[in-house]
Formats: structure tokens, C-alpha cells, sequence
């Protein structure tokens, strides 16, 4: 770039002594200072060198002379001083022969390095967008050594099911939980990365791919080691967007989460499959409304080959959301956030089966698909196959079973957002996430489960559960998100999570590793080490709200970047 600069400077320099060397000749007394001035600045600017100045001063003046006496011209020139020069009149021909090489090659060196040719680049190239993030964990989880060792991994009985609950016939125990065993500087690694493409005015398209050790909806984040084997990489996002104005959108697909909401009953990492309308509509300088439907498909119903004659009915499980919620511009210093939505989770709940006998060659039961897809642990459970006992030896029948959700979910969620400016470039912000189940009713998980609860009794075999999960977080810093160097936050903050309050599947994984049945507290703290470049302390500590003892503390150091 430097020699193309000089090659312009020096062009432009000849160009204009030429210029001022044609005005000399025309000229009845011209002034040459002008033109040494030029050449002494191109020194100056390092463009000449000394020595190359005074051969372009020599040669000036000795084309002058030849140029006069090739004119016959015999009367002299004007007095001249030392440091003085004469540049010779140089024809329009020459000149347009000069400008037209000097073109040439100037243009030949631009389309080589491809820096005047803006529009070079294919057009599909400038619609397309890239961005992602890599975050490296150090994970460490302490368990209290008076928990229960008995607690029972339903979400592992369900994918490696059925199993026997007969203890008459089984030999061995249901998955457990690790509750009492440390996991100390476990090193894990969540990378994302993503495109966009602007299709024309109004459609867009993106897919992102993630990692992740397994299929589970609510993380991305890979365990580093297993012998340095690969890891894997799964499609995290995919959709189709159109905005036909920049109030409403609609999308589809595998799309991030399109609702104002926590990972109280969202992770962060969660993801929606389906489609949403997404609007907002300002009222005035200080007040916007916004909005969210969406209908989502949980789970399909499998229509793959089984060695039974009879096929299970198609029961498809579906999401349903709506939110209504407005931004308040209260003054140049408060800001208020607030919307109400309603979920509605259709067929998730499980469901008694009718009478089988898988001790009599039954291969399945005409529930097995009422079993949730993912969980993770707190909603209540049942058994959901109905077993006719072996009439011969109903003692010794195997019963083999898999387990479904006792409850259904019809969710109300409030959440409330107050953001003030401080003294100097301080903040603080509170956030208040309140959920209730509409669909919780034990007198409905009674009948639903025929009396074969699996979890969350008391010493007396009722129920003990509850529709009510809250949260309350508060944040102070420089900055809410981090973005450049210096940018720091701290925040603290208490989750209360009764057993049917939500889905136990869909919610962060982090906090009592994840679910439902929890209580605790968390703090930490952010700062920013560079430009998108930021670290994380945070320590959780949570213990179960009904049933036997379960705490577990978790502490987190982390290095995010964004891209």
C-alpha cells in the first residue's frame, strides 16, 4: 500500500511541475519557486530521495537548454540564483502518453490486490453473517455427606427401562443418583457457531451448531477429557424468518427461546422447535408494547416398525405459549420491563395403561410413549403400565415399568425488570420471575396414577408437592452485559422451586443440577478482560425443598468470549 501511495504522490508531483513547467514557458516572466517548493516537500515527505531531487533538477534544466536551442532560440532566460531550476514545456501529447501509463499501471496493481474493486465479492457473500462464542469451565460439585443415597434417577429408568419393581423378582436396584460423591475440576467446554442469511427484503434464514455431550435440550456444554476422543457437534439452531415490517416477525424451525423469561423455567441453552409470531409496537417516545405466540411440538409419536400387531395411537405432545409485556422508559435514569405469558403443555402428563402381560409375550404397552421425553429430576412420578399378575404366581410376576409425569403443566409466568443508573456509570437491576402451575391438582395425579405414585410421598403416602417456583436476582456494576475491557458486574440472587411448579426437563442445569424440588441461593461476579472477552465466578448452593436430604453446592470459573 505505501509504494502504491508514493507511486500517486510522484505521479501527481510530475503531473504538476509538468503543469507548472508549461505555465513557465507560456509565461513573459514565470516564477520557478513554486516547482522547487514541490520537490523539496516530496523530500521532505520521503517520497525523493536528496540525491534523486537534484538528478530531476539536472535533467530539468538540461532539457530546458536542449529544448531552447532545438527552438533556435537565442535570448536568454532570466536571471537565475543557486537552488533555482527551469522545467521544460512538455507537449499535451506526452503529457496524455505520461497520465495514460501511469493509469495503466496504477489500475493493473489495484485489480492484483484487489483494493479499488469494492464490488468484487460474490453477492452471496454480502448476506451472510457469522458470529459464535467459546466458553471454557472449571466445574466443581460438592454433595453434603448426610444426603440420602436412595434417591432414584428416573430420567435413566426411563431410557434404559423398563425395570422390575417387583422386589420379588428383581435383583437389582433402580439407577441412583450420586449424592454423596464430590466431582472436583471437571474442565468443560461449551463452543457455538452460527450463520444468517439475508434472502431479500423481508426472509432471512440461520442455522447454528453447537456442542454437547447428548441430546439433552437445556445444555451445550461438552466434558473435556474421555481420552482426548472428539467431541461431538449437533445442529443447535435452524430456521426460516420473514419481517414483512419491523413490527411483527414470524419464524420457524429450531429457533432461540422467542419469550421474555428465566432460566428458572428456561435454560439459557434451551431452544424452541416450531413456529412463533413475534411483535412490538411502540405507543410513544417512552412506552412499547411486545408480544409472543408460538406453538411448539414437544414430542411425535413414533411411527416406527414394532413386532406388535397392534399399533399405539397417534398422541402427539405440544407446547402452546402467549405473552403480553411492555418497556417503560420511566425517566433518563429507570427503565421498567414487565410481561405475563401462559404455557400450556398438552398430553405431557402421563396416563395408566390398559391391562398387559409383557410376562405373557407382550412386547410393549399401549403407554410406553407417555413417558416424557427428557427429564431431569423433582416432578412427581408414576408407574404407568397396568400389569395383569400371572394368576398362577402373582407373587413372582415381573413388572417391568417405566415412569410418566403425574401432573399436568398449564403455567402462568410473571416476570418484572427494574433497571436504574446509579452514581457515576453505576447500575443496578432487579429482576423478580414468578411461576404457578394451573394444572397442578392432587386429586387428578391420584386418579391419573390409579395409586401407584413413584415419588414425592410423605411418611403416609400422600403427596407432597406444590405449584409454586420464584425467583429474585440482583445485579450492580458498570455494566448489565459485557462488552469491552473494565466492564464488571456482581450479582446475587434465591430460587424457590416446589416439586409441579413446572416441567422439571426445560429449566436451568446448573442450579441443584438441574429440576425442580429446590431451593438455595447464588452469587458471582463478571469482568471484562478485553474487548468480548469476559470471566465468571459462581458458587449455587441448593438443597431439596420436600423429602429426603439432598444438598449440593457448585462452583463455576469461567473464561467466555463472543464473536
Amino acid at each position: 500500500m505505501n509504494s502504491r501511495v508514493n507511486r500517486l504522490a510522484l505521479t501527481i508531483g510530475v503531473v504538476i511541475a509538468a503543469m507548472a513547467g508549461q505555465a513557465s514557458a507560456q509565461a513573459p516572466a514565470p516564477s520557478q519557486n513554486a516547482t522547487i517548493n514541490l520537490i523539496r516537500l516530496l523530500v521532505q515527505q520521503g517520497v525523493l530521495q536528496q540525491d534523486q531531487a537534484q538528478a530531476l533538477i539536472s535533467q530539468a534544466e538540461s532539457e530546458a537548454l536542449q529544448a531552447r536551442q532545438a527552438a533556435g532560440s537565442t535570448q536568454a532566460g532570466p536571471a537565475t540564483v543557486p537552488g533555482d531550476v527551469r522545467v521544460p514545456y512538455i507537449p499535451a501529447v506526452v503529457r496524455d502518453q505520461i497520465r495514460d501509463e501511469v493509469k495503466n499501471e496504477v489500475m493493473a496493481q489495484a485489480k492484483a490486490e484487489n483494493w479499488a474493486q469494492p464490488n468484487t465479492l460474490p453477492d452471496w457473500a454480502s448476506r451472510i453473517t457469522f458470529d459464535g462464542d467459546v466458553r471454557l469451565r472449571n466445574e466443581s460439585r460438592f454433595y453434603s455427606e448426610s444426603n440420602s443415597n436412595e434417591i432414584i434417577d428416573f430420567a435413566e429408568l426411563n431410557d434404559d427401562g423398563p425395570y422390575d419393581v417387583n422386589p420379588n423378582t428383581s435383583n437389582r436396584l433402580p439407577p441412583l443418583l450420586n449424592t454423596r460423591e464430590d466431582r472436583e475440576n471437571m474442565l468443560r467446554l461449551r463452543a457455538r457457531f452460527g450463520l444468517k442469511a439475508a434472502l431479500s427484503e423481508h426472509w432471512s434464514a440461520g442455522i447454528r451448531i453447537g456442542t454437547g455431550s447428548d441430546t439433552s435440550p437445556v445444555s451445550t456444554t461438552q466434558t473435556l477429557g474421555a481420552g482426548f476422543g472428539k467431541k461431538d457437534l449437533w445442529l443447535d439452531q435452524g430456521y426460516i424468518t420473514y419481517s414483512p415490517s419491523e413490527r411483527i416477525t414470524f419464524t420457524g424451525g429450531r429457533i432461540a427461546n422467542p419469550f421474555m423469561s428465566t432460566d428458572l423455567l428456561y435454560s439459557n441453552d434451551l431452544n424452541f422447535d416450531g413456529v412463533a409470531a413475534i411483535f412490538n409496537q411502540p405507543l410513544n417516545d417512552s412506552l412499547s408494547l411486545f408480544g409472543t405466540l408460538g406453538a411448539f411440538p414437544v414430542e411425535y409419536t413414533t411411527d416406527s416398525s414394532s413386532s406388535s400387531f397392534d399399533k399405539q395411537e397417534s398422541d402427539n405432545k405440544w407446547l402452546y405459549g402467549a405473552q403480553l409485556g411492555a418497556n417503560w422508559q420511566i425517566n433518563e435514569s429507570n427503565r421498567i420491563k414487565g410481561a405475563l405469558a401462559y404455557y400450556q403443555f398438552d398430553d405431557i402428563e402421563g396416563s395408566r395403561s390398559s391391562p398387559c402381560e409383557p410376562w405373557n409375550g407382550d412386547v410393549e404397552c399401549d403407554s410406553d410413549d407417555k413417558r416424557a421425553a427428557f427429564m431431569q429430576k423433582g416432578n412427581t412420578m408414576f408407574l404407568l403400565r397396568d400389569i395383569t399378575p400371572d394368576s398362577t404366581a402373582p407373587a413372582s410376576t415381573p413388572d417391568p415399568q417405566y415412569v410418566g409425569l403425574a401432573s399436568e403443566f398449564n403455567l402462568l409466568d410473571l416476570n418484572l425488570v427494574w433497571e436504574t443508573d446509579l452514581f457515576h456509570d453505576m447500575k443496578l437491576r432487579s429482576h423478580v420471575n414468578y411461576v404457578h402451575n394451573l394444572g397442578y391438582d392432587e386429586g387428578e395425579m391420584n386418579k391419573r396414577s390409579a395409586g401407584q405414585l413413584a415419588s414425592n410421598l410423605d411418611e403416609n403416602g400422600e403427596i407432597e408437592s406444590g405449584d409454586d417456583a420464584w425467583m429474585l436476582q440482583m445485579t450492580l456494576g458498570n455494566a448489565m452485559d459485557m462488552r469491552k475491557q473494565g466492564d464488571w458486574n456482581m450479582f446475587a440472587g434465591y430460587k424457590y422451586i416446589q416439586p409441579d411448579a413446572l416441567p422439571d426437563g426445560f429449566n436451568d442445569s446448573t442450579f441443584h443440577l438441574g429440576g425442580t424440588n429446590a431451593k438455595g441461593y447464588f452469587v458471582g461476579g463478571n469482568y471484562g478482560f478485553a474487548e468480548r472477552v469476559y470471566g465468571t465466578a459462581r458458587w449455587i448452593s441448593s438443597e431439596e425443598v420436600y423429602g429426603a436430604p439432598f444438598d449440593i453446592d457448585v462452583l463455576q470459573l469461567e473464561i467466555n468470549t463472543r464473536f
